[in-house]
């Protein structure tokens, strides 16, 4: 069957323009807006030995997008040890990022440059049964090829921008030819939905990937312990700050006015990187305060406690009472997990820069479950926010309710992804 007539002028001159591929790859390269020793993974030339038996493929444009795959990633390699997963994904920033966090067997990829020579070279090595995409990031040539051999395809979190909707408006013929291919569309609201539904697509339902994770772990004798070690005092948490934001921190908890006997409420920073920690307690150290390294010394009097232990974030969020989700107070980092204290009926505050959280800082926003506060009103908003305790407890309570809703829809989809895996096994 022939392809719409923009689909195959597109094929045609991405194919006239890939001898000129190298040289724009090599320009971004100098630019640092890609990884020059990865430069092959951009034009389909894997160099990674694909595993053996099914794969999964998934991608994530960027950031935002990589990060809402990951529970998928390690549910499938937690239920489905025997399937390959391999994903991909097309920044710099992105690639670091999963660097850190792919769990163990996972495989990252470099996209390559959507070329009908890229697309082949890519899917001849790495053969996926399924292929998963986040949001709007949509190749036609690596879909219409992916297509063409029979992989199973999945678009989820979907969302179409008012630009890219009324660009594919535009091209009725080309839309239905990439939408209807897709075996599987879980749309992120009921917006997308309509608009992906008008364009050919048959959606499932919805399912936003950002959710769907399982509440933080915690030590139970840890948790019951500290309880009672910490008494009734307030308690204050600065959760994965990054440098420039501890000195902000404890400008703004030292202008807090004084709550009962026990003074201001304590405060504990958990910094994103542990090394950080005796830089940290060295700074309170010169303000006066006392403070302590929790993975040194006992934690129950200091006023400042620096929490430089690796996975006790669960912990902190069960005991805090109001915590501040940093990475926010800075340019550059773009903010860090809300979700997270929200299932644990934690209140949050954050500062403004959440760039990689920014939908679902949007979401928490619309729900009344999360409050804002710029670097430089930091101490009066806290200050703010601590005086109310009821109110905390409503937005507590109004944000784990949301995000309830959405991890159940978000399981939900993530199971119709299985299902669609072993239908494919079946077939």
């Amino acid at each position: 069957m022939s392809l719409p007539l923009s689909l195959a002028l597109y094929r045609a001159a991405t194919t006239a323009l890939e001898p000129f591929a190298p040289l724009l790859l090599d320009r971004r390269a100098k630019a640092g807006k890609e990884d020059r020793a990865r430069l092959h993974e951009r034009l389909g030339r894997p160099r990674v030995p694909r595993p053996d038996g099914r794969l999964v493929w998934l991608h994530g444009a960027s950031v935002g997008e990589s990060l809402s795959i990951l529970p998928l990633v390690e549910r499938l390699r937690a239920e489905r040890p025997d399937v390959a997963v391999l994903v991909s994904s097309g920044t710099v920033t992105s690639a670091e990022l999963l660097a850190r966090r792919l769990p163990a067997g996972a495989i990252h990829q470099f996209l390559p440059v959507d070329t009908p020579g890229g697309a082949r070279r890519f899917l001849d090595h790495w053969r996926p049964d399924l292929a998963v995409f986040v949001e709007s990031e949509l190749w036609p040539n690596l879909l219409l090829t992916a297509k063409a051999r029979g992989v199973k395809l999945a678009l989820v979190s979907a969302k179409l921008s008012d630009k890219s909707y009324a660009g594919w408006k535009a091209r009725p013929f080309a839309a239905f030819e990439l939408f209807s291919g897709f075996d599987l569309i879980l749309a992120q609201d009921g917006r997308a939905a309509e608009r992906l539904s008008s364009l050919g697509g048959t959606v499932a339902g919805e399912a936003d990937l950002k959710f769907g994770a399982a509440p933080l772990p915690v030590d139970a004798a840890a948790l019951a312990s500290l309880r009672v070690r910490l008494g009734d005092r307030p308690l204050l948490l600065a959760a994965s700050t990054h440098p420039g934001e501890d000195e902000r921190v404890l400008a703004a908890w030292r202008a807090l006015p004084a709550q009962g006997d026990d003074g201001r409420p304590r405060l504990v920073i958990v910094p994103r990187h542990p090394e950080r920690g005796p830089a940290i307690a060295d700074t309170v150290l010169a303000l006066g305060a006392t403070t302590c390294l929790r993975s040194r010394e006992p934690d129950d009097l200091a006023e400042v406690i620096v929490a430089d232990t690796l996975g006790e974030l669960g912990l902190w969020y069960r005991l805090a009472d109001l915590a501040l989700v940093a990475g926010s107070l800075v340019e550059g980092i773009g903010g860090h997990n809300p979700l997270e204290p929200a299932r644990l009926d934690c209140p949050i505050v954050s500062g403004p820069h959440v760039e990689n959280w920014l939908t679902a800082y949007a979401d928490l926003r619309d729900a009344e479950g999360v409050a804002f506060a710029d670097a430089s009103v930091l101490g009066p908003r806290l200050a703010e926010l601590l005086a109310r305790p009821e109110a905390l407890k409503r937005q507590a309570a109004d944000a784990r309710a949301f995000v309830a809703r959405r991890d159940a829809e978000a399981r939900a989809g993530l199971d119709r992804i299985l299902a669609l895996l072993d239908a494919e096994a079946r077939a």
